[in-house]
């Protein structure tokens, strides 16, 4: 068990921030914490590294207590870079973190080169742009090899190449069996990501998967609309109808069936797409209210 939570609840004086989460992750994962600013994403991440006590609930990480200290041998937390010293180097910084991890030196120079930020090690930390501080910052969070390193906000505001850096780092750090938490705004990049996401709005999970979005929907646009609409009714399939396209899934309406009772009813079919209805979809319908208001 790599993380298990159950009933946790959190309250700042009078405000309930978290409420009730439960969850567990068995396997290694990458799991992505979305949603609006304030809705606890932060707050519930501080509880699970034990940087904030809580009022209820129960966390144990890697098997352990949340509050053992040895988690954190396995264990990382990439904060935002205000936790950085602006008169040190990166490399002060990876030799700082290997003396407390009690790691090799030399461990220092091979994570500053697997991030890709050997050039500017050697450079004071004041020096260096948003991206070159990210970077930095991942790579005193790889440092001890981690079963689990969350992440917040690791991606907001890069430029594009800082972006896909940082993702292909992430998704490599899965492929070897690292759990991946990350907190973002950025949907396009967490759809790249994973299809493991858990929405937050007011202190509580409100999904905790988008396994059936990989289905794949198609949107096929007709030149009768009513007439294709009344078809797939009286054959008790649904399809979503806007203007004069159709959106079904796979799972519901295979594509071929849909082509025939088309064709078989003389319906001419002007354009089919597959598309992934991914996180930002399903943002737009479980936060309908915050983006109307």
């Amino acid at each position: 068990m790599i993380i298990d939570v159950t009933g946790l609840k959190k309250r700042f004086k009078q405000q309930e921030v978290l409420k009730n989460i439960t969850f567990k992750i068995e396997e290694p994962k990458i799991v992505a914490l979305v949603g609006p600013n304030g809705s606890g994403k932060t707050t519930m991440m501080n509880c699970l590294m034990n940087l904030l006590p809580f009022q209820e609930g129960h966390i144990k990480i890697l098997g352990k207590d949340h509050k053992d200290p040895s988690i954190f041998y396995e264990v990382s937390y990439l904060q935002d870079n205000r936790v950085l010293y602006g008169d040190l180097t990166g490399e002060d910084h990876l030799k700082f973190i290997c003396h407390a991890q009690k790691l090799p030196i030399k461990k220092a120079k091979e994570v500053a080169e697997y991030i890709g930020m050997d050039s500017y090690a050697k450079k004071r930390v004041r020096s260096y742009s948003l991206g070159m501080k990210q970077h930095l910052l991942l790579a005193v969070a790889v440092l001890n090899n981690p079963k689990l390193i969350l992440l917040d906000e690791p991606i907001n505001g890069l430029d594009p190449t800082s972006s896909i850096q940082m993702r292909n780092i992430l998704m490599d750090l899965h492929a070897k069996g690292t759990t991946v938490i990350i907190s973002s705004h950025n949907l396009e990049e967490i759809d790249k990501m994973t299809n493991t996401i858990y929405f937050m709005k007011d202190g509580k999970i409100l999904e905790e998967s988008l396994e059936d979005f990989n289905v794949p929907h198609y949107t096929v646009t007709v030149s009768e609309p009513e007439k294709a609409n009344a078809v797939f009714t009286a054959a008790c399939l649904h399809v979503e109808q806007s203007g004069n396209r159709l959106i079904f899934s796979e799972n519901k309406i295979p594509l071929q069936r849909a082509i025939d009772a088309l064709n078989q009813n003389e319906i001419e079919i002007l354009h089919i797409e597959n598309k992934k209805i991914g996180a930002e979809r399903r943002y737009m319908e479980l936060f309908e209210s915050e983006l109307s208001s």
